[in-house]
């Protein structure tokens, strides 16, 4: 079933305003829709201009990844409250604020449905990044491919499908479905 994040990210969020010091006092969820990753699995979070110092997979591996160029996205939403966290710390990682936290605002079943529809796209970098990190003499990016393989597996797998299927029928609904009730397809 869909949980929904953002409460608990914004009791969070909450929390660290009141710690300027570590958040230099500033909005870290500056990323605009229209600038947003590609890759970004549908959900709350998105990353869209972010900066290429690769922080948010190393805070966050099981949810942040970075494209070819470098640029960070959320390849898993949050699920719970820990996971929750650590998308927050790649987003504070992150030194120009390049994530966003409206995601459920932008995103309609139509638009979900087409982010599916290419997901072969997606599995075909996943493979060929899991490959050439594999062979590279740079550690952060040999450190990445278990990351890129569970992001294809979880494609391949069906997690990523079931995920999507809760997350349209919350996004029409706005509330989990009842015992019985269909999910959407895509």
């Amino acid at each position: 079933m869909y949980w929904d994040p953002l409460p608990e990210a914004l009791e969070r969020i909450a929390v660290d305003d009141y710690m300027p010091h570590l958040l230099g006092g500033r909005d870290h969820f500056l990323g605009k829709w229209e600038e947003r990753n590609r890759l970004n699995v549908p959900g709350p979070f998105y990353g869209a201009e972010t900066d290429t110092c690769l922080c948010g997979p190393v805070v966050a591996p099981r949810h942040v990844l970075c494209d070819d160029e470098g640029q960070e996205f959320v390849y898993r939403q949050p699920g719970s409250a820990d996971q929750v966290q650590a998308v927050l710390d790649a987003a504070w990682s992150d030194p120009i604020a390049g994530y966003a936290r409206d995601g459920d605002e932008h995103w309609t079943p139509e638009s979900v449905r087409e982010w599916w529809a290419r997901r072969s796209q997606v599995q075909e970098l996943a493979g060929r990044l899991a490959e050439t990190y594999g062979n590279s003499d740079w550690d952060w990016e040999r450190e990445q491919v278990p990351a890129w393989r569970d992001f294809a597996a979880s494609i391949s797998g069906g997690e990523l499908e079931g995920y999507l299927r809760d997350y349209l029928f919350w996004l029409a609904e706005r509330r989990q479905p009842r015992e019985g009730e269909p999910l959407p397809e895509l």
